[in-house]
Order: structure tokens, then sequence, then C-alpha cells
């Protein structure tokens, strides 16, 4: 019995879903114990620590999953706080780490870092299909600089507000490259919560609370 048991507790302990099955399996536990006690054979009776052992196996479970249940529940009253806490941000411009950049009202924008080893940048922006529908090299500047776009195509065709993949290239003395860090400045237009994830939304652009990096 002792096997089975500790099989019934191994898989109640996978999911605070299972709290009613583990219930189930408690009380079917209990009958088969009581079963066993009424039908022992008096010159082998049954192992009393080993009832007590099991027995506490099953409460320990029962307490692990509802500890879960529990912090689940914390966690979910914390992300709603966060959720309605983020309302004041709405119609902010901020900075995010992102690997996008957020065309929103014709107008996207990239802080770009200072000049080091890297004297000048490259910036891609692509649509659907990795399709490159805009690059331009700029110079780096003593401190971070703000690249804008102004949504237009190289053949300068307006672009319609979206979310862009984006990609930013440093060039050095002598041609030598480097991927260089940047971050994505939008207007925030809303936020929600995703599974267990909290995000901002940027017009179509998605980018969690913990991307965030300064708020004008």
């Amino acid at each position: 019995m002792s096997s089975s048991i500790s099989s019934l507790s191994a898989t109640a302990a996978t999911s605070t879903m299972q709290s009613p099955q583990l219930a189930g399996d408690f009380n079917t536990f209990l009958t088969l114990l009581t079963t066993q006690i009424k039908n022992q054979s008096p010159t082998d009776p049954l192992d009393t620590n080993q009832m007590t052992n099991q027995l506490v196996q099953f409460a320990s479970v029962e307490q692990q999953i509802a500890m879960n249940q529990n912090l689940q529940q914390l966690i979910s009253l914390e992300q709603a706080a966060q959720l309605t806490a983020s309302a004041p941000l709405i119609g902010k411009k901020v900075e995010v780490e992102s690997e996008k950049i957020a065309l929103q009202g014709g107008t996207g924008a990239l802080k770009l870092p200072a000049a080091g080893t890297s004297q000048s940048a490259q910036i891609t922006v692509r649509g659907n299909g990795n399709t490159i529908i805009r690059q331009e090299t700029v110079p780096l500047g003593n401190s971070p600089t703000t690249w804008s776009w102004n949504g237009k195509d190289n053949n300068g065709s307006a672009m319609p507000d979206g979310a862009y993949s984006v990609s930013v290239t440093g060039i050095g003395l002598g041609g030598k490259t480097e991927t260089l860090p940047f971050t994505t400045i939008g207007t925030v237009t809303g936020a929600e919560k995703l599974g267990n994830d909290l995000q901002l939304l940027l017009g179509q652009l998605k980018a969690g609370f913990d991307r965030l990096r300064s708020v004008s």
C-alpha cells in the first residue's frame, strides 16, 4: 500500500488543480485502510507507524496545494493592482526595451546610444516577410540621441501604423560593425494582462512592464 500512496501523493502535488482528485484519493485511502484494519490478521497486524506516515504524507500534500492556491490568488490580486496602477501612464510618452519600433500617427522613434567603438549607426526597419522597408545610416553623438522615423519606406510611401521589427548596427573605423542596443519611444495607449504577464500597449507594440525604462 505504501508505494500506491506515494504514487497518489506525487500525482496530487503536480498541480493546484488536483484538489478534488486528492480529496477523492484520500477518501479512497481511508476506505481501504479501514477495510484493511477490519480484516487484518491478528498474527500479522497492520504497522501503525506505516499508517501514520501515510496519513502525514497526505496531509502535507493537501497543505502544499492549499498554499499554492493562496499564493496564486495573491499573485492575481497583485497583478490586478498593477494593472489599475498603470492607468496614469496612458497618454504618456515612454521608453521601453523592444526589438520593434512603434509607428503611431505616422511617426516612430528610437533612442540610440552614444558613440563609442561605433561612430555611426545603420537602422533597418523590416515589414512582413522580414522585408526591408526602411534603412538609414545616421551619426552617433557624444550622448544618446533620438532617431525619428516619418513612417515612410525607402520609396517614400507611407506605411500604416503598427509595430515593425527594427535592428541597429554600429559602424566603426575600417567599417567594423557591431550590434548596438537601443530603446523604443512611444505613447502608451493601454495596458493588458496576458496570462501571468502584464504588458503596456504602445499602439500595436506590446512591451512587458519590466521593459519600461523611462516615462516622460
